[in-house]
């Protein structure tokens, strides 16, 4: 027999569309990126402002902070509510027992929801930080 009759075609997911998991795995890193962005732009824009205008007055740095915050946190979200929303389509069962592209799309789904409301935790833990050193000592 030939190569073609033996393989099976990819399952389609329940809205008809192919959806490599290629194409999905990156899902999963969205939002600890974007935390590690928020993390490195927060300290460096610190130890740059420390270095080079000292001990005064620190509102400017903790605006620039809440800008951060502001860019960050509604991506971590929007990616955190996506996956969630992909996780409880249908009827996921747990634990995952079957390996097919519902199932995948599942446990991405559900892995990327929790790495998303650490990153929140995360990126509010590096905010507080701001909020509560009044000094750059």
């Amino acid at each position: 027999m030939s190569e073609s009759v033996n393989q099976q075609p990819v399952p389609l997911h329940e809205h008809g569309q192919r959806r490599p998991m290629k194409k999905r795995l990156w899902w999963i890193a969205i939002s600890p990126s974007v935390w590690a962005i928020h993390f490195l732009a927060c300290y460096i824009t610190a130890a740059v402002w420390c270095e080079k205008i000292g001990e005064g007055n620190l509102r400017p740095l903790q605006i620039s902070v809440g800008i951060y915050t502001a860019i960050a946190l509604p991506m971590i979200i929007w990616v955190g509510y996506s996956s969630y929303r992909n996780f409880r389509r249908g009827d996921p069962p747990v634990p995952y027992d079957f390996d097919d592209p519902t199932d995948r799309t599942h446990f991405f789904g559900f892995t990327a929801f929790l790495l998303s409301a650490l990153s929140v935790v995360a990126t509010l833990f590096t905010v507080l930080v701001f909020v509560l050193v009044g000094s750059c000592d």
